[in-house]
């Protein structure tokens, strides 16, 4: 998926990432050629990165409450087929905060992780890059996403 989106409600920010997910994970084996399946999300404080990310738990994990990993640096939401592990990078500061969470040891799973500007060596060379601004005029949101 390669889209400019315009959303004006956290509803709509939600179905946006929804579609993400079931995007990814709609071919036959979602994870060829890649231990991970990775989501970075970029985006300043409060422009809906969560939202989105409850967006894509919606189809992975159904049942999950998703909230922001922002103390916890992760929270994991398993499906009947997938694992999420959303991740927020907010406080990470280094790689070794990265190793110490268990960053670098997963494998097979769908990895969510917002605030990305804190780790671009930590990103591998292939991703969906997930960019989101707020339009001060009137709420809403522009939402970027491509594949990098």
């Amino acid at each position: 998926m390669n889209a400019v989106t315009r959303t004006s409600s956290e509803s709509e920010t939600e179905a946006l990432g929804r579609a993400l997910a079931e995007e990814l994970l709609s071919v036959k084996d979602p994870f060829a050629g890649t231990e991970n399946i990775f989501v970075a999300m970029f985006g300043d404080l409060g422009a809906g990165k969560t939202a989105f990310v409850r967006g894509m738990a919606d189809y992975i994990a159904p049942d999950a409450e998703v909230s922001s990993p922002t103390y916890a640096i992760m929270n994991e939401y398993s499906g009947k087929r997938f694992r999420m592990c959303h991740f927020d990078m907010y406080r990470i500061t280094g790689d070794d905060d990265l190793y110490s969470v268990g960053f670098y040891d997963l494998t097979g799973v769908i990895i969510v992780a917002e605030w990305c500007e804190n780790i671009p060596y930590a990103l591998p060379e292939h991703y969906v890059r997930v960019n989101i601004t707020k339009t001060p005029e009137d709420g809403g949101r522009i939402i970027e996403i491509r594949r990098v």
